[in-house]
């Protein structure tokens, strides 16, 4: 199967273009069919081009010098989408000239012009930044929103949940994910309005490939036993950081305790398989890529401070989504929804009564 060209914006990331390039390099060579648009500094990318040769055939470069700063907001991010690398790679999407494109820059901004560009699918009144999530089973779950809006309603959870569970059917091959919402606590009576009218309407829909389980409480999101976590993006954001802090607190308590005596450096010795399986568990490169869900085309957002490993691994998440054709199955799914579900579970609530207005790009976590 051929597969459209993925637009790289190679200035984005911490450390720019030579990790950008690295990191599609690895990509190609475990996938030598993925073909590249390189945005950015054309002599700095043909530079890092001359460590990695089976790229150069598979990538054309696009000029271009002016980035996106890493706290610069949205909004005038917006104003410069046709001069810096991330809006040119966003636009080369729109233009059809690649099928997806990948950024490691400002997640506010990366999100802010995607959704000016690209614009939102029919039936999805805002996108959300999904992402995976290690777990103690074989499968990782899918999380949103993560960031994108920080305020939702109980429509909008609805949709995170449709378009959570056709990117969770990708993942894990399950026909029918298991889908629960982020909340406080388990019993129906707990959590916001919009949550229990979320839950309402997803325990009443008919038709939709999924299999929602009510709530789930942010402590067993690693446990295994849930496909698809859906929440707000503020919530999301906090729930998401608070992981990759407790991953990166174990991992350095570990140093610490082993290089504390000759004993422990001795225990270290013996343990070390056990202790590099879960360095590799804990490592957010080896889970790297989120994905912008509801747009009109694949936008994969990768850490600023991925290594080449977490660039490859967020370009081979952008080439399997392109593959399996995810907004088309998001919109299959939409459809499913028939109109008796979708308006008669929960619509009495004022919050879904209409749709919500667009976000202030500004409000995007970054």
């Amino acid at each position: 199967m051929s597969l459209p060209r993925i637009a790289v914006d190679a200035m984005g990331g911490d450390e720019g273009v030579r990790v950008m390039v690295h990191g599609a390099a690895l990509a190609r060579r475990r996938h030598d069919k993925f073909k590249f648009l390189l945005v950015g500094d054309e002599p700095r990318i043909k530079a890092a081009l001359e460590d990695h040769p089976n790229m150069r055939s598979a990538s054309e470069i696009l000029h271009c010098e002016d980035t996106v700063a890493g706290d610069e907001r949205p909004s005038r991010a917006i104003r410069r989408a046709k001069t810096t690398s991330m809006g040119l790679a966003i636009n080369a999407v729109k233009a059809g000239e690649c099928g997806a494109a990948v950024s490691g820059g400002n997640t506010g901004a990366l999100m802010a012009m995607s959704k000016l560009a690209l614009r939102t699918m029919p039936g999805i009144d805002r996108p959300a930044l999904a992402a995976l999530i290690p777990t103690l089973e074989e499968h990782d779950v899918i999380m949103l929103d993560l960031g994108a809006n920080t305020e939702c309603d109980a429509r909008n959870l609805v949709q995170f949940a449709i378009m959570g569970a056709a990117y969770s059917r990708i993942v894990t091959g399950r026909t029918a994910p298991r889908v629960r919402l982020l909340n406080i606590g388990t019993e129906s009576t707990k959590g916001t309005d919009d949550l229990q009218r979320a839950a309402q309407m997803l325990g009443d829909a008919t038709g939709l490939d999924l299999a929602f389980e009510g709530y789930v409480e942010a402590d067993k999101i690693n446990r295994g036993d849930v496909d698809v976590v859906v929440s707000d993006g503020f919530t999301g954001n906090i729930a998401l950081k608070a992981m990759e802090g407790s991953a990166r607190f174990v991992t350095d308590l570990l140093k610490t305790a082993f290089s504390s005596s000759l004993r422990s450096k001795v225990g270290f010795l013996i343990s070390r398989p056990a202790t590099e399986l879960l360095k590799h568990h804990l490592d957010p490169n080896n889970h790297n890529g989120g994905v912008f869900l509801g747009l009109n085309g694949v936008i994969v957002k990768s850490h600023g401070s991925a290594t080449a490993d977490g660039v490859a691994n967020a370009v081979a998440v952008t080439a399997r989504l392109l593959e399996s054709e995810i907004t088309d199955r998001i919109a299959a799914d939409l459809a499913e929804m028939d109109e008796h579900s979708w308006h008669n579970s929960g619509r009495a609530g004022a919050a879904v009564a209409s749709e919500p207005a667009p976000a202030d790009p500004d409000g995007s976590a970054r």
